[in-house]
C-alpha cells in the first residue's frame, strides 16, 4: 500500500470518528448482551402441559432460535472486534486509508461503515 503525500484525515476528523466508533462499540456490546441473554434463556413459555405435537414444534423452534442467536452473537463479536481494530488505526493515524489503493476512504462511507478498510473503488475491483 502506498500512502499519497501525507494523505490522511486530520486529528479533528479522527477524533470525530473515534467518538462515533466508541458509540457503536457501546451499542454493539449492549446488543451482544441481549443476544447472549436470549441465547441463555431456556425459552420455556409454559408449554409443559400442552399437546406433544405442539411441544415438538416448540422444541424445534427453540433449537433454531438458539442456532440463530449463536450466529448473531458471532457476527456481533466480529463487528466489535472490527470496530476496535478501527480504533487502533485511529491511534496510528492510518484510519480511513484504503488498504488497497492508499487513498482516503470517503467520509460518508466511514460514517456508515466506520470499520471499513476498503474504498468503494477497491471494493468494486474485487468483483
Amino acid at each position: 500500500m502506498v500512502i499519497e503525500n501525507n494523505n490522511r484525515y486530520s486529528d479533528a476528523d479522527l477524533a470525530d470518528f473515534k467518538g462515533l466508533i466508541n458509540e457503536k462499540i457501546e451499542k454493539a456490546q449492549h446488543d451482544l448482551e441481549l443476544i447472549k441473554s436470549a441465547y441463555m434463556n431456556d425459552h420455556n413459555n409454559g408449554t409443559d402441559d400442552t399437546s406433544p405435537t405442539f411441544k415438538a414444534f416448540d422444541e424445534g423452534s427453540a433449537v433454531m432460535s438458539k442456532e440463530s442467536n449463536s450466529q448473531l452473537a458471532i457476527r456481533q463479536e466480529k463487528f466489535i472486534r472490527d470496530l476496535r481494530n478501527a480504533l487502533i488505526r485511529i491511534e496510528s493515524k492510518t484510519y480511513g486509508i484504503c488498504r488497497v489503493t492508499g487513498k482516503l476512504i470517503n467520509k460518508e462511507r466511514l460514517k456508515l461503515v466506520p470499520h471499513a478498510t476498503l474504498s468503494i473503488e477497491a471494493k468494486n475491483m474485487q468483483k
